[in-house]
């Protein structure tokens, strides 16, 4: 089986793609992830993905597919990255509470040997609990929020803070499996293979 370079730091990444059964190597990128308010939430999490695949591939010899992924949370027209503070993290919290907002995650698949480039993006929504002040800064207070993109973790206590998700679960974690297998096929990688 080819070499997989999944082109991320993301804990939450790694065991997704455990999850496959694949056996990948880990390297960091680091491609610039700054959101372009000119592009779509879809648009921007493909083009950050892309880059994260592109950066890792300039860093690497010889023949592999390289995985990157970016994720994004849209509650209404307010795109939530991760919070950079506490306070951030509040109000994110804050905005998201009683309501429904979409999780944008875009991957890229990358095959060095030449450069053929397959993308692609789900969105799953996800309504969360009327929440008061102290779920949240207990929340907070656990440290959980403040890597993640929307201020929580779906796959940790955050789930508390969750009423509904109609879509794809993996991609609220940070990767889109369904999805990423299909395009992993296209690379001769089949996930669900009879020999």
């Amino acid at each position: 089986m080819k070499r997989i370079i999944l082109a991320s730091a993301s804990p939450r990444r790694r065991e997704l793609l455990t999850q496959l059964g694949l056996q990948f190597d880990v390297a960091v990128s680091d491609a610039d992830e700054a959101f372009d308010k000119h592009l779509s939430a879809e648009q921007n999490v493909m083009r950050i993905a892309s880059g994260k695949a592109k950066a890792v591939a300039s860093q690497i010899d010889g023949d592999c597919l390289i995985i990157g992924a970016d994720t994004v949370v849209c509650c209404g027209e307010t795109v939530l990255t991760k919070p950079p503070d506490e306070q951030s993290a509040f109000g994110m919290l804050r905005m998201l509470s009683g309501r429904t907002h979409t999780v944008y995650t875009g991957f890229a698949v990358l095959r060095t040997s030449d450069f053929q480039l397959e993308t692609g993006c789900e969105q799953t929504q996800v309504t969360f609990r009327d929440l008061t002040d102290e779920d949240i800064a207990g929340y907070i207070k656990t440290g959980e929020p403040m890597d993640k993109a929307g201020g929580y973790g779906v796959q940790g206590i955050g789930a508390v803070l969750v009423r509904a998700i109609c879509g794809d679960y993996s991609n609220v974690v940070g990767l889109p499996l369904g999805s990423l297998a299909q395009t992993l096929g296209k690379f001769g990688i089949k996930i669900l293979s009879s020999k």
